[in-house]
């Protein structure tokens, strides 16, 4: 074969390995639920900057937390180049949730469900020492263009039982396992009510990638996640989490905790977690 034939047959494979990778742009959000008590923190006054900064960062995937109906259908109204699953955690159309929402001009569904953290996973259920019911909603994505499939796995960990966390957490780890039998790349985001220091945070980061702990990029913005819309106070406690199966066809370009306020307010007690990946 002659060098010629050579150099076309290597510019081929690198231009077919370079096809098939992508950036992607995640952010996962604590929404706070729609609640009357929190007077001018409440949705109605959060929701037009909340929608306008999900429509600035055009995250390719987003998984919200803390979610009543009125306001998945308000996002979903707003934001109508996303599509969403998940269903709330009293069923259907009842309590809170925590979709997965993704661009339906990228990405179609090819399997998805909700399932309950507690000893009956299939069925409407509260778990262990919880104080309420919690969900994890999940995804398998196939990018339309490059045909790369990705798993998406959205929760919000119990924010009073120690019990109801771990061994939650430990029950979504075992769905990932056994769902992901050929091995695609994991996302496991949303609010683990759970400091970094934490026993069930260090033994996850020994499972998977912080996204914080692998960006090539320093990270960016501040510590914490949690604000509880004190917009004058500093955020010292980070509990929203993206985490990222351990493989190299997934790095992390770029993290960072978005701080962004309107007339200081923010558009959530929590920040969102933004990250910029790239896989193949």
């Amino acid at each position: 074969m002659s060098k010629k034939n050579v150099a076309v047959i290597v510019c081929f494979c690198l231009a077919s390995l370079f096809s098939n990778a992508q950036t992607l742009k995640i952010m996962t959000y604590n929404i706070r639920l729609d609640i009357d008590s929190d007077k001018e923190n409440d949705w109605t006054h959060r929701k037009d900057f909340f929608n306008g900064q999900i429509r600035f960062y055009a995250p390719d995937i987003f998984g919200i937390q803390e979610a009543k109906p009125n306001q998945v259908l308000d996002i979903a109204t707003a934001l109508p180049q996303y599509s969403y699953v998940g269903i709330g955690r009293d069923g259907v159309g009842k309590g809170e949730s925590s979709n997965i929402f993704y661009a339906k001009g990228i990405f179609k569904v090819i399997e998805s469900n909700t399932f309950w953290l507690s000893a009956t996973p299939e069925s409407i259920s509260m778990g262990w020492d919880a104080a309420c019911n919690r969900v994890c909603s999940y995804a398998l994505l196939k990018n339309k263009q490059t045909n790369n499939m990705i798993w998406v796995f959205n929760t919000h960990l119990d924010h009073i039982g120690e019990d109801a966390r771990t061994k939650g957490l430990d029950l979504i780890l075992s769905k990932i396992e056994k769902l992901n039998t050929n091995k695609y790349p994991v996302v496991l985001m949303g609010d683990f009510n759970s400091e970094p220091e934490t026993e069930r945070i260090i033994k996850l980061k020994k499972i998977m990638n912080d996204a914080k702990s692998i960006s090539k990029e320093k990270p960016f913005g501040p510590y914490g996640t949690f604000n509880n819309f004190k917009y004058n106070e500093a955020s010292t406690h980070l509990i929203d989490y993206i985490f990222l199966s351990k493989s190299n066809v997934i790095t992390v370009q770029k993290y960072a905790v978005l701080s962004d306020a309107k007339d200081l307010k923010y558009p959530s007690d929590h920040f969102p977690v933004f990250i910029e990946i790239n896989y193949k």
